[in-house]
């Protein structure tokens, strides 16, 4: 299995039909030779400092390069004009930003230097676990906001059992955690979180039991103590017991004068098996976050200043620290070379038995 996935990564395999006769063939006998197991009931999920890749970066070729990292607009701080495209995906804007036009969004399309592309590119099972269908209504809702493991200023609406609303109260900081802790696998989930109710401390991140959800005053709570990391969305910063450590730049490839602007949806993705909490902003992961966390039960958590904000997590799977099944390998490699357009009409194209399109399809899941 390292094998297969060491020549998938280091592009072994040529052209796409190449690719995907050779995946199908192999998908056939791996049919031939093992029972369906449906382990896609998928219930169970990565901290390079910053200040480390910074230091990669030497000599003003290679700054030339990294400064064009993110395909969008970037603004000196010294000029202050307002040059930024759009709020609805991740840039890089002068921190003298105050208000950003939102509709004229490009997606976002980092350039990553070669140095740094290994820790930017996505990690194989989570390439895995963001292919396959998202969680079923009923798994988000098990995945949920806790309201009963909450600051007394939030609730849970009734109406929409995915998503809390801050009261609108003064000097003060609040936070909830969700239902289920994570002790192994590789979990992933969609925090949706308008750029327009963070306020100065917006910060995602995961937390133990025992992390503290309320304080007075405004600060960034999910990172200030041992017990909880978080990316402060506003700073760019990544907090973990802040009251002994200085904060650190992420994404690592931001220059000092430059701000990041977090979309309304991003992912989360905690790997408890490899120990490590990483963020994903429109398709484009951006690295290790976090490391160390291996061992303990961590609980998806955010704090809050903005009154009446309204913050929705829905969980998007999640997979089992076991090796992938090489029938599942296949299945990756043949929808990664086939595309995702048009996707039903080429896999019947493949002229292979209805239950392997079926499968190529995840319809077996249902």
């Amino acid at each position: 299995m390292q094998l297969a996935r060491r020549k998938y990564k280091s592009g072994g395999i040529r052209s796409n039909a190449g690719a995907t006769a050779a995946a199908t063939a192999t998908l056939r006998t791996a049919t031939h030779h093992h029972h369906h197991h449906n382990h896609h009931n998928h219930h169970h999920s990565h901290h390079h400092s910053g200040a480390q890749q910074q230091q990669q970066q030497t000599g003003s070729g290679r700054a030339c390069e990294v400064r064009r990292a993110y395909k969008a607009a970037v603004v000196p701080c010294k000029t202050g004009r307002r040059r930024a495209r759009g709020m609805s995906m991740g840039q890089k804007v002068s921190t003298g930003v105050k208000a950003v036009n939102r509709d004229t969004a490009a997606p976002y399309k980092p350039v990553i230097p070669r140095e740094l592309a290994q820790d930017f590119a996505r990690p194989p099972r989570l390439d895995m676990l963001l292919d396959m269908p998202p969680a079923l209504r009923e798994t988000q809702l098990k995945y949920s906001w806790n309201a009963e493991d909450r600051s007394l200023n939030i609730f849970v609406k009734e109406d929409d059992k995915l998503t809390f609303h801050r009261h609108p109260v003064a000097q003060s900081t609040d936070c909830i955690r969700g239902k289920i802790g994570f002790t192994k696998g590789l979990h992933a989930w969609e925090v949706c979180w308008s750029t327009r109710q963070r306020g100065t401390h917006a910060v995602v991140g995961v937390a133990t039991a025992e992390a503290p959800l309320h304080s007075v005053g405004y600060q960034s709570l999910v990172g200030s103590t041992d017990t909880s990391w978080g990316w402060d969305l506003g700073r760019n910063k990544l907090y973990h017991d802040s009251k002994n450590n200085a904060g650190v730049t992420y994404p690592a490839l931001l220059k000092p004068d430059e701000t990041f602007i977090v979309p309304d949806k991003f992912l989360v993705v905690l790997d408890m098996d490899e120990g490590t909490l990483s963020f994903v902003v429109d398709g484009q992961y951006l690295g290790v976050a976090f490391r160390g966390l291996k061992g303990r039960k961590l609980y998806p958590i955010v704090s809050a200043v903005w009154g009446h904000c309204e913050i929705t997590m829905r969980y998007i799977g999640g997979l089992d620290p076991e090796p992938l099944p090489l029938m599942d390998l296949c299945r990756r490699v043949i929808r990664q070379r086939l595309g995702k357009q048009n996707l039903e009409e080429k896999v019947a194209s493949l002229t292979l038995p209805q239950a392997l399109q079926t499968y190529l399809l995840y319809r077996d899941r249902r």
